[in-house]
């Protein structure tokens, strides 16, 4: 068996209705390049082929009445992939906003426990033409953020995809294995009783995080600070219904503007986001006078030997939306992040999987209790989670098919409810924006922003 660590089980307990906590990618396909065809029942046996070279997918919760730790993940001996894979047409006349409609719909619905977490939609009838006729297909794909972080999820699609449309079966992983009630209760009483030992490591590195943060405040070399961020439209409670929206832009455009300017890729990203939401916000008449902040996920894997699928730390990042020119934003974003990142790696690298390792279970119930009753419209932790996750450098044939684009999607929070996460592939850097349709209905407003801000910053 495997034991979820503080950080994944985190992801567990915070889940309701209003928050289902999995992470998504819609990818779409050309399903003329499938040896002999697309059928849905093809698709079914070309997943059935690789299911053992995907230990995450065939993993399921399991848990003992006397467990003192968090639950445990164990091989489904009995799984069986058509309760998990679905499919679906999209309404006339098939264009991206109606797949986008569809996708939301999907993404709204949490995962069933009793069962390995995770789905996936063949979506039909693109453009109005079904694929048997030629037309193409989206594949979406929704796995619990429990079992994934971002860059987990991404190497989970590289094993699910192939270099070549006819490729043999992956060799077989080894799973998670299974384990019996009372095995489950005596790890997690041993779990519990070292738990002292495991806070007396966390407080000194908690203690020097603090020192050192009030240290680089002082002298103007710290990160932006939480709780500090202007009230958006996005910074408040939400429902479970899910509006998503798409853009793209060319991944050599990204790179000119990056040399032109000597910043990095991530700089340039930052800066379309920020550009982006400064005119969706603008032509709202909601634009802060105060700049946006960004709360930018960081994959801590090779840095640390903690257990857990979920390695993240991550950093608050000024976005600049108070600079109307996209030359000195993009100048001032690269060196409030180039301090940021100063800030977040003389900080330990796994300080919040640690803190969340010593929290017993019961303890996280209460600590969500008290987070769900924080103001969230006037005290803002932070306005947007912004995502760069590295994508495949090659062209990727999913059951056959050729990906032609391939859009990652967060997941939102009360009081942070737009997440934008953002994935290059085939030459084109891949855009996935979802919010809330409760919070705005024009999301598709903001995404086609991208596109515009790209060429402002290429002007400049």
């Amino acid at each position: 068996m495997e034991r979820l660590s503080g950080f994944d089980a985190s992801m567990l307990y915070s889940e309701s209705a209003a928050v289902p906590l999995h992470v998504c990618s819609i990818a779409e396909l050309d399903p003329s390049t499938i040896p002999g065809g697309y059928s849905f029942d093809g698709v079914r046996r070309h997943l059935e082929s690789r299911m053992q070279a995907l230990p995450e997918l065939r993993a399921k919760l399991e848990d003992s009445q006397l467990n003192l730790d968090h639950p445990v993940w164990v091989e489904d001996t009995e799984l069986d992939v058509s309760q998990h894979l679905h499919r679906i047409g999209v309404p006339a006349p098939g264009g991206r906003a109606d797949l986008a409609e569809v996708c939301g719909r999907i993404a709204s619905t949490p995962l069933d426990r009793s069962k390995p977490l995770w789905e996936m939609w063949v979506i039909e009838g693109l453009d109005g033409v079904e694929p048997e006729d030629g037309g193409s297909i989206a594949l979406m794909i929704k796995v619990h953020h429990a079992a994934v972080d971002g860059v987990a999820a991404a190497s989970l699609i590289n094993n699910l995809c192939d270099v070549e449309p006819d490729s043999a079966p992956p060799e077989p992983v080894e799973g998670a294995g299974g384990a019996m009630p009372f095995e489950i209760a005596a790890s997690g009483l041993v779990r519990a009783l070292t738990r002292p030992l495991q806070l007396a490591r966390v407080v000194p590195a908690t203690m020097s995080t603090i020192v050192n943060t009030v240290g680089r405040a002082r002298s103007g070399r710290a990160m932006a600070p939480p709780f500090r961020a202007p009230a958006t439209v996005f910074n408040a409670e939400i429902t479970s219904d899910r509006s998503i929206a798409l853009a793209q832009v060319e991944l050599d455009d990204v790179k000119q503007v990056k040399n032109a300017f000597g910043v990095k890729v991530n700089d340039v990203v930052m800066a379309l986001c920020a550009g982006a939401l400064r005119e969706y916000l603008q032509g709202r008449g909601e634009l802060p006078d105060e700049p946006l902040i960004a709360v930018v996920p960081a994959s801590v894997r090779g840095k640390s030997d903690r257990p857990g699928r979920n390695q993240l730390s991550g950093m608050f990042s000024n976005l600049q939306t108070h600079i109307a020119d996209p030359a000195e934003r993009l100048r001032a974003i690269a060196e409030s992040s180039s301090r940021a990142k100063e800030h977040s790696a003389a900080l330990a690298p796994t300080l919040f999987a640690d803190v969340t390792q010593v929290i017993p279970p019961a303890v996280f119930g209460v600590m969500i209790d008290v987070l769900s009753r924080t103001p969230l419209k006037s005290t803002p932790i932070h306005n947007v989670v912004i995502s760069n996750v590295a994508g495949p450098n090659t062209k990727l044939y999913a059951m056959g098919a050729e990906m032609k684009s391939l859009y990652p999607l967060g997941p939102i929070f009360h009081g942070s409810g737009l997440n934008i996460t953002v994935m290059s592939l085939n030459g084109r850097l891949n855009v996935g924006i979802i919010s809330c349709r409760q919070l705005v209905d024009d999301l598709w407003d903001l995404a086609d922003r991208f596109k515009s801000e790209m060429s402002a910053l290429l002007e400049a």
